[in-house]
């Protein structure tokens, strides 16, 4: 199965937790059947990206973006031949610092598309990760502002579009056993 087809079934297994993910989910089902690279920002000025929510017993991190100066998730770019849960992990590690893993690599949690820099446009998959309840600690050249947030605090500082995805994500770690999950 291609990765257009993979992700389209990933897709249709979303509730939406708002019109605004609904929406997205359907941009993205149309963004797969383009032509070209899903994931190269070059070719094409509308590209899947990347983030994850990384949690554990502490909450849920959040960062300070460097150039949009909001309070989001870590994430980014996929880079070529790299898988998106891949991505998301990656930047995870990339840009806390924190040794992490995706709690689920085939499942989505969460699609947003939003204005990206340049005049792009992201359609961001979006995956639950698991860290250490540790400090995160980012390199030189990432956002030093990376903090862990109770599920309310992070809802009140993030970026006001991703509250609603922080409300669903806190309903379901209630859920989870995430102290165990965390020490695996």
């Amino acid at each position: 199965m291609n990765i257009a087809d993979d992700l389209r079934q990933r897709l249709e297994l979303i509730e939406p937790v708002d019109a605004r993910e609904a929406e997205s989910i359907r941009l993205t089902l149309d963004r797969l059947t383009w032509p070209g690279d899903l994931f190269d920002e070059e070719q094409n000025d509308h590209h899947v990206t990347a983030s994850s929510f990384v949690v554990s017993s502490r909450g849920v991190i959040l960062h300070r973006h460097r150039r949009l100066g909001i309070w989001v998730q870590p994430g980014g770019h996929v880079d070529r031949g790299e898988r998106p849960q891949d991505a998301a992990l990656r930047e995870t590690i990339e840009e806390t610092g924190l040794a992490a893993r995706l709690l689920n690599p085939i499942e989505l949690f969460h699609v947003d598309v939003h204005p990206g820099p340049r005049s792009h446009t992201h359609y961001d998959l979006r995956y639950v990760v698991i860290a250490q309840p540790t400090d995160p600690c980012p390199p030189e050249g990432e956002s030093p502002d990376v903090f862990w947030f109770a599920f309310d605090a992070a809802q009140a500082r993030c970026e006001p579009a991703l509250a609603p995805a922080l409300g669903k994500l806190g309903l379901a770690v209630a859920k989870w056993n995430v102290g165990d999950l965390s020490s695996e």
